[in-house]
């Protein structure tokens, strides 16, 4: 019986126990394979992993925390070998790229940043989205402090005709990789 993380009750979801494990040797397979060695696993990939819910899995969010530290560890190891094979302004000029892209998206006018779902379709709340966008320019432009937990974790209300949820989460998706990469 594996006992990497805590369980949750038997009556109660967690992630499928097997999936977990799996997913954990190949990262670690990953992570000390030599350089250059081609693999599936990077901080992107860990962070939309995504298991099967199962009664008395591991816990969800001890797992979720696992797997921020991760992701992590990946986007520190892919910013060491990236500065050893191009260099660090090579590297920089990318994130710099990258922030710019979410800078100009942001730009736009509040209501109108992301496309709007249907009248039967619930999407993230846009004056939620448009708060957080907001937050997210001070942190670019102005240097106001920020976490990547806060990005990862934040949460929207629902909304019929709100915002895309695929295009705001890829959104937040790259606004993490910006901020792994200048750590």
């Amino acid at each position: 019986m594996s006992t990497t993380f805590p369980r949750s009750r038997k009556s109660k979801p967690g992630y499928d126990v097997d999936q977990v494990e799996d997913f954990l040797e190949e990262a670690r397979r990953a992570y000390t394979a030599e350089p250059g060695r081609p693999s599936v696993l990077n901080a992107e990939s860990i962070r939309t992993m995504a298991f099967t819910m199962q009664r008395g899995g591991y816990s969800t969010s001890h797992v979720d925390a696992a797997l921020e530290r991760l992701e992590d560890a990946f986007a520190a190891r892919e910013r060491e070998r990236a500065f050893a094979e191009t260099g660090d302004a090579a590297w920089y000029a990318k994130a710099r790229s990258s922030a710019q892209s979410i800078l100009d998206r942001l730009a736009r006018e509040p209501g109108k940043r992301f496309s709007r779902t249907g009248p039967f379709t619930l999407g993230y709340h846009p004056k939620d989205v448009d708060a957080f966008a907001d937050r997210l320019v001070g942190y670019f432009q102005h240097g106001k402090p920020m976490s990547v937990d806060q990005v990862r974790t934040v949460v929207f209300r629902g909304s019929r005709r709100g915002y895309n949820e695929m295009q705001v989460d890829l959104l937040l998706d790259a606004v993490i990789d910006v901020m792994l990469a200048v750590r």
